[in-house]
């Protein structure tokens, strides 16, 4: 009995051997890596400009793919599309820089047509395709041979185990640059501003805490009424308690309110160190945010108070606070 082609069997099937030859052909390509791939790193390391990544159609998707990727990592790179770069987008290719050219066939018109403007300029150029013996393998500086024996495509027609293979010897690229450069955490981070990582390894206690006519503060020679009336009025559920010199000495917060009102009922002439915590914890203001997080969440607390190197208190920060800025 011919199994439907609609049929769950069939198409978990489909899905199955298409992801078993792209699998294979990854590793065939791993296992050919060679010194080609560590001189194309090495021009990626040496490049003074950009690495300038092209393409085509499908490949081109992949090469736009690979620029971003670099651009990330710590590898200044911008994509140039191929077609486009012959009506005036080569501009943007300069002395300084290097080029990467994917193509399958690597025989397309439009990128061999790029090729003599690299070569005026110096510019070194590394090859991504499918055939040692096409025509951009061998104008090319190095050659990263792209191996395939099939596509996944059933007709054999449709780029799909190829541009896998090409997506994924990029990623190798990048990230052998990655790892050559050092290209750490904080350097992601800044590359990513906007990303959950670029906030929680970017973003300070300072960037966040409220300070100067937001600080809830009373002197120690405050009463429990005047405490009331700065929580009240800053709303960060506490208040800070200073001497002379402005460091703080105790933090009064809600809960101490509730415990204090418990002990003596009338609490309105209450000295407001009758009711403190004494010797509150303190952090400074250059610590990642997410320290302050992390301290808050382990004394389970939802305010700490920033202090300068003198331990003059600046600025007081909320759980809140961080929730706001997205670092947790």
């Amino acid at each position: 009995m011919t199994t439907s082609p609609t049929s769950s069997a069939a198409i978990l099937s489909a899905g199955k051997q298409t992801l078993a030859l792209e699998a294979q052909a990854l590793q065939i390509l791993s296992e050919h890596l060679d010194e080609a791939f560590v001189a194309a790193v090495r021009v990626l390391l040496d490049c003074q400009g950009r690495v300038v990544v092209c393409g085509l159609g499908k490949t081109g998707h992949i090469a736009r793919k690979l620029a971003a990727t670099l651009a990330s990592t710590g590898t200044p790179a911008l994509f140039m599309h191929a077609a486009e770069a012959l009506h005036g987008d080569l501009g943007m290719l300069t002395e300084k820089d290097a080029l990467i050219a994917l193509s399958h066939s690597g025989n397309g018109h439009e990128l061999l047509t790029i090729l003599p403007s690299a070569r005026r300029l110096n510019v070194p150029v590394i090859a991504m395709t499918g055939s040692p013996q096409s025509e951009l393998a061998k104008l090319a500086d190095i050659h990263l041979h792209v191996r395939v024996e099939q596509e996944a495509c059933p007709l054999n027609l449709a780029p799909t185990t190829s541009t896998t293979a090409a997506l994924a010897l990029g990623d190798a690229l990048s990230v052998a640059a990655l790892q050559a450069r050092g290209f750490n955490q904080e350097d992601f981070a800044r590359a990513h501003p906007g990303g959950a990582l670029g906030r929680r390894l970017l973003t300070r206690v300072k960037d966040v805490m409220r300070q100067d006519s937001a600080l809830p503060s009373v002197t120690q020679n405050a009463t429990v009424a005047q405490a009331l009336w700065e929580i009240s009025n800053k709303g960060m559920g506490m208040t800070a308690v200073l001497n002379d010199q402005g460091h703080a000495v105790g933090i009064f917060t809600d809960g101490d309110l509730r415990r204090l009102i418990e002990a003596q009922g009338d609490i309105r002439q209450v000295p407001i160190t009758a009711g403190m915590s004494p010797s509150p914890k303190h952090i400074s203001a250059d610590v990642l945010a997410v320290q302050a997080a992390s301290i808050m969440d382990e004394r389970r607390i939802s305010q700490l108070l920033v202090a300068d190197e003198t331990g003059k208190l600046v600025g007081a920060l909320h759980m809140h606070d961080l929730m706001t800025a997205k670092v947790i």
